[in-house]
């Protein structure tokens, strides 16, 4: 069985992030990159608010000199990714989706977490043209312009809120008669001049030539009271929640409510001795690359701490 003395499981800002400083700190990482090498943002356009990128960086492209950065520092990089953990022994013991076993020391997950859709084909179609899951991401490119957020809850809330302060109009489409939001958020969207809560209502598809001009929308959908009309608007965002990529850690590992990992303190820390993660995975707030990177850096100091009280 193959020895690892750092094992880092997922790409992206907050895998590869920790593969550089766990190469430069000579722990001999290696990092499975996961079935969608990079994370999210490979389904990025334009990466408008990374440090260094004056002009913005396409996503991929931001992912790909990542890569070659981990690289550099002699990280042994791999596709495929990881479908067994046993936490119950030490080393820990993983197995590949091609049957591989390997142990490993210490270990970084940086699994990421994926964007809950509505299920429409036209979400994929108008992906990067008009549909986004990140108004902080996203939002600089409305201003001035009308968008749609789906959502009721304090995500939604807050999101529409951001985007009130960029475009000239922006609509909630709450499935239910009111908001799942917490008091302070309910008001805070309720108060904003420009912001109109759509009740009761649904999105059956959005249309549009070269990107999203509008979405096909019913009120009361399968009621007597059932209207369904067209809303113009420039922009679609979806914040319906996130689902943390960790199906394969709960029998071990610490999760909130939500699933998401949790870390102990002001480290990167898991419940499990050795175990530490980084980005989207342990992050319901702030789900920004920025974020990631920093904490991906955080859990490889952390391994790299770890391994020298153990004298490994």
């Amino acid at each position: 069985m193959e020895h690892i003395r750092c094992l880092i499981i997922g790409s992206g800002p907050a895998g590869y992030t920790a593969a550089i400083y766990a190469g430069r700190a000579n722990l001999q990482p290696v990092e499975y990159c996961g079935m969608q090498t990079g994370g999210q943002l490979t389904q990025t356009t334009i990466v408008d608010n990374f440090p260094g990128y004056p002009q913005g960086v396409d996503g991929n492209q931001m992912m790909i000199e990542l890569r070659e950065q981990a690289e550099r520092f002699g990280v042994d990089l791999r596709d495929g990714e990881i479908v067994k953990a046993d936490f119950s022994r030490k080393p820990y013991v993983f197995t590949t989706d091609r049957g591989v076993e390997l142990e490993a020391d210490s270990v970084i997950i940086a699994t990421g977490a994926t964007a809950k859709y509505l299920g429409l084909p036209d979400e994929q179609k108008y992906m990067g043209q008009g549909v986004s899951v990140c108004a902080t991401c996203d939002g600089f490119f409305y201003r001035k312009k009308t968008v749609a957020i789906v959502g009721g809850g304090d995500t939604a809330c807050e999101e529409a809120h951001y985007l009130s302060g960029l475009c000239k109009k922006v609509y909630m489409i709450v499935r239910k008669p009111y908001l799942r939001a917490s008091e302070a958020m309910k008001r805070r969207v309720e108060e904003a001049e420009n912001i109109e809560i759509l009740y009761e209502t649904n999105t059956l598809g959005l249309y549009g030539k070269a990107g999203v001009e509008g979405a096909h929308v019913v009120y009361r959908k399968g009621e007597s009271e059932e209207r369904a009309y067209d809303l113009p608007i420039d922009g679609f965002f979806l914040a319906i929640g996130h689902k943390p990529q960790t199906a394969i850690f709960k029998d071990a590992i610490a999760l909130d409510e939500q699933g998401f990992i949790k870390v102990e303190g002001q480290n990167q820390a898991t419940n499990v001795e050795g175990v530490f993660a980084a980005g989207d995975v342990c992050d319901p707030y702030y789900r920004q690359a920025i974020v990631a990177a920093g904490s991906g850096a955080k859990a490889a100091l952390d391994a790299q701490a770890y391994l020298s009280a153990l004298g490994k």
